[in-house]
């Protein structure tokens, strides 16, 4: 898992995917977080993302650093803890502006059953089960 944070950080943008219905919906995120032994990435309750992933919690992310890219397969579980919020703002000050850890909108979920797939060209796959 440190893994896989570690490359998303690098990557500073990664892109998160979602169901909206039938139709796919892909869209660049930034927040990536290591709390309490699981991975969280962040949101706001009033986006369709948010909506979109409570509707149907298998999301995709992918992104790319230094000649590699990763796709991570999980679901989306929301925590809704004030700790979790805290900890993911406490990680992006910039945030803190637009989102508290004790408002209604601030959503922080974690990722569970996760695989991700670091790849590149001139390297066999690696894949991390977390």
């Amino acid at each position: 898992m440190q893994e896989v944070y570690d490359f998303l950080k690098k990557c500073e943008t990664y892109y998160l995917a979602t169901m909206d219905g039938d139709q796919p919906r892909v869209r660049p995120f930034g927040t990536i977080d290591l709390f309490e032994g699981k991975l969280y990435i962040q949101t706001g309750k009033s986006k369709d993302v948010s909506k979109q992933m409570k509707a149907n919690p298998k999301i995709e992310i992918s992104g790319m650093a230094d000649g590699k890219w990763i796709r991570v397969e999980a679901i989306a579980v929301n925590d809704d803890r004030v700790e979790a919020k805290q900890h993911m703002l406490d990680a992006y000050p910039s945030l803190q502006g637009m989102y508290s850890a004790t408002d209604n909108n601030t959503q922080t979920l974690y990722l569970k059953d996760a695989t991700a797939t670091i790849s590149s060209f001139t390297e066999e796959p690696k894949v991390i089960k977390f």
